[in-house]
């Protein structure tokens, strides 16, 4: 009863946000007439002899000046919901789901629909990130966008509208219902992909509860015009600050001089519209969300919480697997093909290392979600390849300098070549300088210029060790002069990668790829800060080091589920690397980094293999 009680109360309050919303538009579009009711009714009054005179020269002007200016705030007016209307909201970026590629899925969503007696999810989409929502995709410049869906996505039916009519709502979302309006369309269910890979499936059923139960409060006739209208706004302020589609034509200077003023009108009456509709808007999808919530208390509701548990081991593994293992493969262009595979080992380390294993093997022996797919390898390479392109930034589809890789090829094809690479970027900095020393110096004495020095761990440790006062022995600079000379060389890089891959401003609004998901992808979410001169210095430094240790003490590279790269001494991971380098590399002491070789048995004096 405190359920049913507490469910019509948020239906009934967030209605009465969402009317709120729909008064503001309702007044704009009234002050918008204002005039032109005005102007009708001078031209009335003076057809019929009411108000002035057909001599009366004060009348006809003013009649002339209220008649002009109502047809100019009618066309600015007329101008605005165009643009609100063209414009097109922002759409998340998934990987939509058949119904064919998951049966299982839809099902289970269908009867959790049922038994909280809302209408079902118009389709499922899976997005790669910890968490769940309900998307409205009904614009119709969403709808050409998935027409033009990528080549190197998952190739399944589009979002398709539920089957028949979407069932009526029950309680309180039948309140003040208008037969006489148009019935929203359902919104697309998203789920977070490890979620589907890490929970159960009745976790997982509980975790969608509370979002399932958000379609009821979505299909509402007054809450869907009121979030159409606010989403409409949001898209028509992103058009009207870059000034609207770019111009083209014989007078494009001329266009422009136009369009710059119309945009910056529609941009201040959009902002404006929406800082009337901030505050009610924000307390409609409280009260939306608070209606769910009470009404998926009836399903599920003590599982939910171990659910939830599982929401925030589920994020700190996806995490610290995005950051530490899968980024160093995106940055020399690979993509681990099996992210979500992945997120279960890197929990299944995390709840070992942090003693949570206990009742973990029989939770791990019930059926996990992922099991609802019908090729859960297939979606989760296409959810890898978005992932990809979501945290880091690449091309729509794998190529040859952008290729998948398996787990059990990323000690080899991974770690080993960005040590190598690694290392031949940090000894052809060492040999250019060098050159450059040798050229200086045969300017004042004649000679020979010297070959390249081979590449020994010894020759990087006693640059490192050197005063950058003696130019003789330290002609980069030393440790900084080198960390310096890193970043510019790394920067150069990936803005060479960037501009391969068709991204950023010059690729234009769908990038040169064509891609017609992600506007102006340059990635959307970074996962790291760029990172400094002396930590690219540490890692080039730690990669020389490993590969000595590969080709001198057979040591092997490896994969740590949390930590990423690892170095294997004897089939045991050596972590405790991190000290000696930075004692080298920030303090110029090589003594900790030499024990450290000695107990390894590492041999710094021979040459390393470069890529």
């Amino acid at each position: 009863m405190r359920t049913v009680a507490g469910t019509e109360a948020g239906a009934l309050a967030a209605r009465a946000r969402a009317l709120a919303v729909l008064r503001i538009r309702s007044t704009a579009l009234a002050v918008a007439l204002l005039p032109a009711a005005a102007a009708v009714v001078l031209l009335a009054g003076s057809a019929t002899g009411s108000v002035g005179g057909s001599q009366d020269q004060g009348w006809t002007a003013l009649r002339w000046v209220v008649t002009g200016g109502a047809l100019l705030v009618l066309l600015l007016a007329a101008a605005v919901p165009a643009v609100v209307v063209r414009a097109r909201p922002a759409l998340t970026p998934t990987v939509p789901i058949a119904e064919e590629t998951a049966p299982d899925l839809y099902r289970l969503v269908r009867d959790l629909a049922e038994r909280l007696e809302v209408p079902a999810p118009s389709a499922i989409a899976l997005t790669p990130d910890c968490d769940s929502w309900l998307e409205d995709r009904t614009h119709p410049a969403h709808a050409q966008r998935r027409e033009h869906r990528d080549r190197g996505a998952l190739a399944v039916e589009e979002p398709r509208s539920a089957r028949g009519a979407p069932a009526p709502a029950s309680g309180a979302d039948r309140i003040g219902d208008r037969p006489e309006r148009r019935v929203p369309q359902a919104p697309v269910l998203v789920i977070g992909s490890p979620f589907l890979w890490w929970m159960r499936v009745a976790e997982l059923r509980a975790l969608l509860a509370p979002v399932v139960a958000g379609t009821g409060p979505s299909v509402h006739p007054d809450i869907a015009a009121a979030r159409r209208f606010v989403r409409g706004l949001d898209a028509a302020v992103a058009v009207a600050a870059q000034g609207g589609e770019p111009s083209s034509g014989p007078a494009p200077a001329l266009v422009a001089v136009v369009r710059r003023p119309a945009f910056a009108f529609v941009g201040w009456v959009a902002r404006l519209l929406l800082r009337g509709c901030r505050d009610h808007a924000a307390e409609m999808e409280r009260a939306v969300a608070a209606a769910a919530s009470e009404r998926a208390q009836a399903v599920d509701y003590g599982l939910r919480i171990v659910a939830q548990e599982q929401v925030g081991l589920a994020y700190a593994g996806w995490d610290r697997l995005l950051t530490r293992v899968a980024l160093p493969a995106w940055r020399m262009g690979r993509w681990p093909s099996r992210l979500d595979a992945g997120v279960v080992s890197a929990l299944t380390e995390l709840s070992r290392r942090d003693r949570l294993a206990e009742g973990f093997t029989s939770r791990l022996s019930e059926r996990p979600a992922c099991d609802l797919l019908e090729e859960p390898g297939v979606i989760d390479e296409a959810t890898s390849l978005l992932a990809a392109r979501l945290f880091h930034g690449g091309p729509p589809e794998p190529g040859p300098d952008w290729s998948p890789v398996d787990w059990g090829a990323y000690p080899e094809e991974v770690v080993d070549r960005k040590w190598r690479q690694e290392a031949a970027r940090l000894n052809r900095l060492l040999d250019e300088r060098e050159d450059t020393h040798d050229l200086v110096g045969a300017a004042r004495a004649p000679a020979p210029v010297s070959a390249p020095a081979p590449p020994t761990l010894a020759r990087v440790m006693d640059r490192l060790t050197a005063t950058p006062a003696d130019p003789a022995v330290a002609p980069d600079g030393g440790a900084p002069g080198l960390a310096a000379r890193l970043s510019v060389e790394v920067a150069r890089e990936e803005a060479a990668a960037t501009r391969a891959y068709g991204q950023g401003p010059a690729a234009g609004a769908e990038g040169a790829a064509g891609d017609p998901w992600i506007d102006d992808f340059a990635p959307a979410f970074p996962l790291q800060p760029p990172r400094t001169g002396r930590e690219l210095l540490a890692d080039h430094v730690t990669a020389m080091v490993c590969c000595a240790a590969v080709d001198t003490a057979g040591a092997a590279p490896g994969l740590d589920w949390l930590d990423g790269p690892a170095l294997l001494v004897g089939g045991r991971r050596r972590a405790d690397l991190a000290h000696p380098v930075l004692s080298l590399v920030e303090d110029g002491d090589d003594g900790p980094l030499r024990a450290w070789l000695g107990e390894v048995g590492i041999r710094p004096e021979k040459p390393v293999r470069l890529v």
